[in-house]
């Protein structure tokens, strides 16, 4: 199997902010210091990007199992260590999901898939990180 290689650059932009451009030569600022809270840290974008791989996954998997999902949110949360390396420990992801007779099982299993086959980005982070997860079923009118 060959490996793909991602390039990305990240620039001093001054002040404590950078500027990232992703491989896809998207560029987005990144401010180091968390109090100023004018643009997201680099552990902001962690948590983030947990939370959209795993999103991403369980969308596509319920729209091919035909479920009726008219909205669909992720919530996650993370504890971080109080000392340096001040790295994440624990993350949780809960699923809150929208629909007409969604099935608990449908949604149950893609969650799953995405835990254990799919999202790459939790993948990455797993070896160091306990990611747990809960969902909930909110009935369309």
């Amino acid at each position: 199997m060959t490996n793909i290689t991602y390039k990305a650059t990240v620039k001093d932009a001054g002040d404590e902010f950078l500027i990232a451009t992703t491989p896809g030569n998207y560029s987005l600022t990144i401010d180091t210091k968390s109090d100023r809270k004018s643009a997201p840290t680099p552990m902001e974008l962690l948590l983030v990007s947990v939370a959209a791989c795993t999103a991403v996954d369980v969308v596509s998997i319920l729209e091919k199992k035909r479920q009726a999902v008219t909205d669909y949110r992720v919530e996650i949360t993370g504890e971080r260590r109080d000392e340096h390396p001040r790295s994440f420990t624990k993350m949780h992801v809960h699923h809150i999901v929208y629909g007409r007779g969604v099935s608990a099982q449908a949604v149950a299993s893609a969650i799953e898939l995405s835990d254990t086959k799919y999202c790459s980005v939790a993948a990455t982070v797993r070896p160091t990180v306990e990611i747990t997860t809960t969902f909930e079923i909110i009935e369309a009118a």
